[in-house]
């Protein structure tokens, strides 16, 4: 895969996102049970951060620091709940700026990173396009996919 598909992948899966989203009611947008136990607001601010995770691991790979990335992560859950409680005290628009500006980060990585940086293997042996893609384009599918569930609009 170039890195150029990687890239088109990605745009194509957030913009899908945001549609999803913008196919809600406005009204349950602010409150939990959009997906899961999750707002709009929640649920933005975790992609947003795991959009910048990955540009974290994107550096410290390019500079020879892999292993350093993932010392001291706590564990995921762990993360997406801290993300979360954040996210609850903060207004959409701005957990949206937020996001935004860790996927254009992403996106500007990944036009500068020697394509071959992409085969490097992580710590946890998946190489850095699988997390690329794992928390870029598939978890904005994941979630888009929720949101479109009937269930997803409720539960």
């Amino acid at each position: 895969m170039t890195t150029q598909s990687l890239l088109d992948e990605l745009v194509e899966a957030r913009d899908d996102f945001y549609a999803a989203l913008d196919e809600q009611d406005p009204a349950r947008l602010e409150h939990p049970g959009l997906v899961g136990e999750w707002s709009a607001r929640e649920l933005v601010a975790h992609l947003g951060y795991w959009a910048g995770r990955v540009v974290d691991v994107m550096l410290a790979v390019e500079e020879g620091r892999a292993e350093q990335a993932y010392e001291g992560q706590p564990p995921t859950d762990e993360v997406n709940a801290t993300v979360a409680r954040v996210a609850r005290d903060t207004r959409l628009a701005t957990v949206q700026k937020r996001e935004a500006a860790s996927v254009e980060a992403l996106v500007e990585r990944l036009r500068r990173i020697d394509p071959g940086m992409l085969q490097a293997t992580l710590p946890s042996g998946a190489t850095l396009e699988a997390l690329v893609r794992e928390d870029g384009p598939e978890h904005y599918r994941r979630h888009a996919e929720e949101l479109r569930r009937p269930e997803g609009a409720g539960s």
